[in-house]
């Protein structure tokens, strides 16, 4: 039996290496392999491609290049931010939202451990978090704020911009007061560098966490955007690199790919994001006819143009995924790095999606790869699979 051809639809768990991005990093997989901190010249041939990586990186979110750090990716670049940021303030108060990614909400209860307090703030049934609810939750205490700039699983966008003006009057209050505790704010932007602007001042942020392996870049690769002047901790001890903020051996090829994906994907956003955006609404269209029990999770405008994430009544979440898989469909139940788990989704429970609800959910991600054919393959399959589904909820 010939297999049927993939069609993938799970751009925010992992995008494809870019041919061109591939390209770039070519020479430093194969001949310019020396390491950055050597004096010789082919060594000093890799720190140029560094340094150059780190120019076009801050060129592209408008900031210094002594600004940009290279990390692994952004479970590293929000653990950095988080408990680099807290550690340099001891038994400090920090604010989130409940619906952050693991690399962040994981961190709570090591910090607490440390000294620091957190406190969570809930997030609209919408998904998106309330900028009073921020402000309220701020203490002459706190010295972080750390508000993703989008969703990972039900691609919310947060109104990080309008928080960044809470804070600055925060700020303000506090100078005003003679309160010298430090209050900086973080961003998680991992899922929107392929459709958002990131200049740091518009969005007014201290920090901002990015990655690779979302923007058709190399797994593995990353930066974090610190502010001068933002007092920090490193996370990681060693020979010093990256100014001290983090050390260890720089991987020359991840940084140029992922500076390179960076550019491509900064300089594409807003034409593909109106073509996933035509896409995404079509095809819910389609299978909100086909099934109408569907429920959309997340705001249904305030939303990355590629993610559409919905619970299917009587039918779970797993065995979408797997009878999808038969059909040649990728997709996913949310969180890639929680696919494991078997508990369900902190993101929907905290929308307010009971445990049954949340465990009934699929989440369709689109990309460069997607196109009508894409989304009218999914009208033609996902039905059937959950019409069989629920014939064998019965049946049991």
């Amino acid at each position: 039996m010939t297999p049927n051809p993939q069609t993938y639809l799970d751009y925010a768990a992992a995008t494809p290496l870019d041919p061109t991005v591939y390209a770039a990093m070519r020479p430093y997989l194969e001949t310019a392999y020396a390491n950055p901190s050597s004096v010789y010249t082919v060594a000093r041939t890799t720190r140029a491609a560094i340094e150059s990586s780190r120019a076009t990186v801050a060129d592209l979110i408008g900031c210094k290049p002594t600004e940009i750090v290279f990390t692994s990716g952004g479970s590293e670049g929000d653990n950095l931010a988080i408990a680099g940021v807290l550690r340099a303030h001891p038994k400090s108060h920090w604010v989130t939202t409940n619906i952050e990614h693991d690399a962040v909400l994981e961190q709570i209860k090591p910090l607490e451990r440390e000294g620091h307090a957190c406190t969570v703030v809930p997030v609209t049934s919408a998904g998106v978090v309330e900028v009073g609810a921020i402000e309220v939750a701020i203490t002459d205490h706190t010295v972080l704020v750390s508000v993703m700039l989008a969703n990972n699983e039900i691609g919310t966008v947060q109104p990080v911009g309008e928080i960044s003006r809470a804070v600055r009057q925060i700020r303000l209050d506090r100078t005003r007061r003679g309160i010298a505790t430090p209050l900086f704010l973080h961003t998680d932007a991992v899922q929107a560098a392929n459709y958002l602007s990131l200049h740091v001042d518009r969005l007014g942020i201290d920090l901002m966490s990015l990655a690779g392996s979302k923007i058709y870049g190399p797994k593995g690769s990353g930066a974090l955007y610190v502010r001068t002047g933002t007092v920090m901790d490193p996370i990681i001890y060693g020979g010093g690199q990256e100014r001290g903020r983090r050390s260890g051996t720089e991987n020359v090829a991840a940084i140029v790919g992922f500076a390179s994906a960076l550019a491509l994907v900064q300089s594409d956003r807003t034409s593909e994001g109106r073509w996933l955006t035509e896409l995404r609404d079509d095809l819910f269209k389609q299978l909100k006819i086909a099934i109408p029990s569907l429920i959309l999770n997340g705001d249904p405008v305030r939303r990355l143009p590629n993610n559409l994430n919905f619970t299917v009544p009587g039918a779970e979440g797993e065995g979408l995924v797997l009878y999808l898989d038969q059909a040649g469909i990728l997709a996913s139940t949310g969180s890639a790095c929680s696919s494991g788990d078997l508990d369900p989704s902190h993101v929907l429970l905290a929308l307010g999606r009971t445990r049954e609800q949340a465990s009934q959910s699929l989440r369709l991600t689109f990309g460069r790869g997607t196109d009508a054919a894409s989304t009218a393959r999914v009208a033609a399959e996902l039905p059937k699979i959950v019409a069989r589904l629920r014939e064998l909820g019965r049946v049991q």
